[in-house]
């Protein structure tokens, strides 16, 4: 081997084999894995980037952020979580490997405790296993589920956690879903062989990373008033959708069909009473100046034809 070649290897190595590397070139996995050599042997700093429901944000960060800080100072890891009104959430784990691994135990930890305390009010008897996505560039997944899917096994069986690799891309990007189930213990040790993997196999190309999208509300139009469902009512929208509409509706020939009775601002419509609200769904979609369609029925008298 040549003095710059580089060698694959994970900081989880034993200390002696890590004293003869010299050189390490960059990593990826799920984001930016970095390199860094000191005196004692090489130092690889990771980021992983995990995929988490509001729920599940919301135990992490803890009261006034007390969780989240306490994570950061016992682990040395830097995490961070993902902004904006979104049903799900990026949190990206940053640091070297022992510290990556040490905030992953205690995530895994703080999700086990909140399940044994939801099981305090329910019925149910078997404790469900604690569960964690990770999000890993398209490129790497054929590596981690290896030939015939020879590697996920051997990871399977040699920690006891479930591993599936989501067969579509997130939205958007070209990174995948890898869900981890089973105990704490079991969850550390899959997340360290699966580091393992991306370490080994570094993606190809640009990763265009996933990006979780704020929720949408629905929204429909009735007598020049814009409205956003709320259950089964419709309560009227800010003014920027209202005068939009109505601008689009300027250049309308002809009126939409079923808005006979306007509605009044402030006023509730029940969204199941007629066909009315699915015709308006229809043109929620869309604010241009396109006419609607429309039909209309002309009587011929049988002695006229």
């Amino acid at each position: 081997m040549g003095e710059g070649d580089a060698i694959w290897a994970p900081s989880i190595l034993p200390h002696s084999t890590l004293g003869t590397l010299s050189h390490h070139p960059e990593l990826h996995f799920g984001g930016k894995m970095e390199s860094k050599v000191s005196e004692g042997g090489l130092n690889v700093t990771l980021t992983i980037r995990l995929l988490m429901h509001g729920k599940e944000v919301g135990s992490i960060i803890g009261k006034k952020g007390e969780t989240v800080k306490k994570m950061r100072e016992e682990s040395g890891a830097r995490i961070n979580i993902s902004e904006g009104n979104c049903p799900e959430r990026i949190v990206t784990i940053t640091g070297p490997t022992d510290a990556i691994f040490k905030a992953f135990a205690m995530i895994a930890y703080k999700f086990e405790e909140d399940i044994i305390n939801s099981m305090s009010n329910s019925p149910a008897t078997s404790k469900p296993p604690v569960t964690l996505r990770l999000v890993v560039p398209a490129s790497q997944c054929g590596s981690l589920i290896g030939k015939g899917g020879s590697k996920i096994k051997e990871i399977r069986e040699s920690t006891g956690a479930q591993v599936q690799v989501a067969g579509d891309m997130l939205p958007n990007s070209t990174e995948r879903a890898v869900t981890i189930s089973g105990t704490p213990d079991a969850i550390i040790q899959c997340v360290k062989q699966i580091c393992v993997v991306m370490l080994e196999s570094p993606p190809k190309g640009a990763t265009i990373p996933y990006r979780p999208k704020p929720a949408s509300t629905p929204v429909i139009f009735a007598g020049g008033q814009a409205y956003t469902i709320q259950g089964q009512y419709a309560i009227p929208h800010p003014d920027q959708l209202t005068k939009l509409h109505q601008l689009a509706m300027q250049q309308t020939p002809f009126p939409p069909l079923g808005q006979t009775n306007p509605a009044f601002p402030g006023e509730k419509l029940p969204l199941h009473s007629s066909e009315e609200a699915q015709n308006l769904m229809g043109q929620s979609s869309g604010l241009d100046a396109s006419p609607p369609a429309s039909t209309h029925e002309l009587t011929i008298p049988n002695d006229a034809a």
